[in-house]
């Protein structure tokens, strides 16, 4: 009985016959790939994209929130920077990377704590 369990595993491992393509043995890799594309990187592709235009969209007098929680309202829009009015007579500037979303909507950037 052992003898023939150990011939099956022997056999498993053992190359593949004359007719069989090589090819074939690359199918599951390649699924694999497609999985892991579907899966993790087209959702985070349309995610960043969807980051970048809102990033662009961004106007004077838009209220947002910062990944770091802080509340204000955009009062001038820079290439890379953004100010925001967050209290009377109180204005900050921040990367516009910063900038999580609209107060009152879900997030659209996470955090990097």
């Amino acid at each position: 009985m052992t003898d023939g369990v150990a011939k099956f595993v022997l056999a498993m491992g053992s190359a593949p016959g004359p007719g069989v393509n090589p090819y074939v043995q690359l199918i599951p890799i390649a699924l694999v790939f497609a999985i892991f594309y579907f899966i993790i990187l087209l959702p985070t592709k349309r995610k960043q994209k969807k980051v970048e235009e809102f990033l662009a969209a961004l106007k004077v007098g838009d209220r947002v929130v910062t990944t770091g929680g802080i509340y204000g309202s955009v009062t001038k829009v820079n290439d890379n920077s953004v100010q925001l009015q967050i209290a009377n007579n109180v204005r900050i500037e921040v990367a516009k990377a910063a900038i999580g979303g609209y107060q009152g909507q879900e997030p659209l950037a996470e955090s990097n704590t």
